[in-house]
């Protein structure tokens, strides 16, 4: 994937991470997602740390990826976008250039997923470029000695499962 393409895909990525964050409110936040032990608000301050983690990456440096995130009681989808405008910014940029765009694509489809069923958002709203971008690295890197807290073990997914799906599945998400 050329770096152009890969910057296409990253935007698109953050921009769908942002419109299902847009969806969040007051009365969603405790929503149990399919995120283990994790309801909307907290996948959410995730999500949003996100941007701050891979920027720290970006730059080189080694993010603190078990530090807790900063708690958001609004705004959820704005906050997001300043992060991911930061993202954008560093991304191809400084000493962590070499960082693969499929692993932030990966984080963002999967966790997006997460978000579509727990606010009830259909998968066919989501872009399955970026479920197929995301599914590709993980196959290609997440060993099963890393599938410790955020990955369980890979579940079957159907056979006419779609791209999502299929991400889901493999990233040990239970499906519906």
């Amino acid at each position: 994937m050329a770096t152009t393409d890969e910057a296409g895909i990253l935007s698109r990525a953050l921009d769908q991470t942002g419109d299902l964050l847009d969806r969040v409110h007051a009365a969603t936040v405790s929503r149990p997602t399919p995120c283990r032990q994790w309801d909307v608000g907290t996948l959410a301050d995730h999500v949003i740390a996100d941007g701050t983690n891979f920027v720290t990456m970006l730059r080189g440096g080694e993010p603190d990826w078990g530090a807790p995130p900063q708690h958001v009681t609004e705004s959820w989808g704005p906050t997001f976008r300043v992060g991911a405008d930061d993202v954008l910014h560093a991304w191809g940029q400084g000493p962590g250039a070499a960082v693969p765009v499929g692993l932030l694509v990966a984080e963002y489809a999967t966790h997006s997923w997460d978000l579509a069923q727990a606010l009830d958002v259909p998968t066919s709203e989501l872009d399955p470029e970026l479920a197929e971008v995301g599914l590709a690295f993980m196959k290609a890197t997440l060993k099963p000695e890393m599938r410790m807290g955020a990955f369980g073990a890979e579940v079957a997914a159907p056979e006419d499962a779609g791209a999502y799906e299929r991400l889901a599945a493999f990233a040990g998400r239970r499906l519906a």
